[in-house]
């Protein structure tokens, strides 16, 4: 099981990763932070990101905050990293942030996973 630190940005344009620092994710979500509905868009967001079921994907920490801690059910370390870096992630995650994370020895890994 994978797990990935993000911190997110209800409200905006559209539905993007932004940027890694310090082993989080910074996530732009269009839905609005009311009665869950951020989190269930992060969940549709990153699932169709990654190419796994919702049913996958679990808030293990951080429901009621910005920062959270989702696990993906099925996909290793690796298996995430590569996706994320994926052609099909093209267009969600920024041409920089791609290069960044290719550079880096462990991306995902973070003091708190």
């Amino acid at each position: 099981m994978a797990k990935i630190s993000v911190r997110v940005q209800p409200g905006a344009s559209k539905n993007e990763i932004v940027g890694f620092a310090e082993g989080i994710f910074r996530v732009r979500i269009t839905a609005p932070p009311v009665e869950g509905k951020a989190n269930g868009a992060l969940i549709a967001f990153l699932a169709k990101t990654l190419g796994v079921r919702r049913s996958a994907l679990t808030i293990l920490r951080g429901t009621t905050g910005r920062e959270k801690l989702v696990s993906i059910e099925g996909l290793s370390d690796e298996e995430l990293y590569q996706r994320l870096l994926s052609p099909s992630a093209r267009g969600v995650i920024p041409p920089m942030l791609g290069r960044i994370l290719r550079r880096m020895d462990s991306p995902l890994r973070s003091p708190g996973i």
